[in-house]
């Protein structure tokens, strides 16, 4: 079936026609073409650059049904390109799937013994080990691997580093050998330093950034996702570590400063993209409420919306609207920008050129 859609996209706000036929976007007619969608914003679809499909709701690994239905979520919700954050599940069977979004994976998380969740990472106690764990994971991968940067030490009663500024150098120039970018979760601030100055590409939440740790960034190019929705759950976090008071504090802290810090690292120029953390803690299809969270550490609705839209597409490699480029759009009938129950709406989805 080939579809027609016109409308006008963004950042340019300039009006678009397509036609699509044969899962592609074609700017010259097609005959036969039915119109589906006439008037209104037409993007390519939005990304989750944080998103783990294949970690249950609550914990642990999700199964084949809920792998789907987690799948299904973000596409209804206009997610259609997916930066897998880690997992402990294969999810590639799904790429056989026409009707759920693209993934591109990280693999497993790769932590220490009892240095993050039970179940879903790789333990590498060995450090000298690590950067062929990380090769071994990057060439499973679509281009990603992920770090645990930081996690409680039961030890010392608060977060700690979990790897030497050594191990971390000789892993990220293993998966940039092997033409893979790093990421690393990253809660407190002792953690970052090495990670940076080792050339990690990319920082989950960053919510211990400070304003050299923020130079830092800039002058790398390094990334950051703050994942703003998902650190919302620090001080339910802090409450249930009594055990821990140092640490309960500390997450509590975190949780205060974070916009400030996140607001200072997007004055300096540091790349911001939307990713939710679903899985786990947060409920998927919640990209809207990311995107609305950016604008509140002063982002314009237009910049917010691209770090989930055209700017995440740019950084991941993959393409927007474009003739040739995959028939990936969401379209809404009303600005997408003007609040989250908009965006969170959009009144077509067309995934590899079929209406979902």
């Amino acid at each position: 079936m080939v579809l027609h859609v016109r409308g006008r996209t963004l950042p340019e706000q300039t009006p678009v026609e397509f036609w699509i036929a044969d899962g592609v976007l074609h700017t010259e007619p097609v005959a036969g073409a039915e119109t589906v969608f006439d008037g209104g914003w037409i993007l390519p679809g939005l990304v989750d650059a944080h998103c783990h499909i294949g970690i249950a709701y609550g914990g642990g690994a999700a199964d084949a049904a809920e792998l789907v239905r987690q799948a299904e979520t973000e596409r209804a919700a206009g997610v259609l390109l997916v930066r897998d954050a880690g997992v402990p599940v294969d999810t590639r069977h799904l790429d056989g799937r026409d009707d759920l979004p693209r993934i591109l994976r990280a693999g497993r998380h790769l932590a220490r013994t009892k240095r993050y969740l039970p179940g879903l990472g790789l333990d590498v106690d060995d450090e000298s080990r690590l950067p062929a764990v990380v090769a071994e994971q990057a060439r499973h991968g679509d281009g990603w691997v992920k770090l645990v940067g930081d996690w409680i030490d039961r030890t010392v009663g608060d977060l700690a580093p979990l790897w030497s500024d050594a191990a971390l150098t000789a892993a990220i120039d293993a998966a940039h050998a092997e033409g893979a970018r790093v990421t690393a979760h990253v809660f407190g601030e002792d953690a970052l330093p090495g990670l940076i100055n080792a050339g990690i590409d990319c920082i989950e939440h960053g919510t211990g950034l400070t304003d050299d740790l923020i130079d830092l960034m800039v002058a790398r190019g390094t990334a950051l996702v703050p994942t703003l929705i998902n650190i919302d759950n620090f001080p339910g976090i802090a409450d249930s570590a009594v055990r821990y008071p140092d640490y309960a504090a500390h997450m509590r802290a975190l949780h205060r400063s974070c916009r400030p810090r996140i607001a200072a690292a997007r004055e300096a120029g540091v790349p911001i993209y939307a990713g939710t953390d679903a899985g786990g803690m947060v409920r998927h299809g919640r990209i809207a409420d990311e995107v609305a969270a950016l604008g509140g550490v002063g982002m314009s609705p237009t910049e917010a919306l691209g770090a989930a839209c055209w700017g995440a597409r740019r950084w991941l490699g993959q393409p927007g609207l474009e003739p040739g480029a995959p028939a990936d759009l969401v379209c809404y009938s009303e600005d997408p920008r003007a609040d989250a129950a908009v965006l969170r709406r959009p009144d077509r989805v067309i995934l590899r050129g079929t209406l979902r």
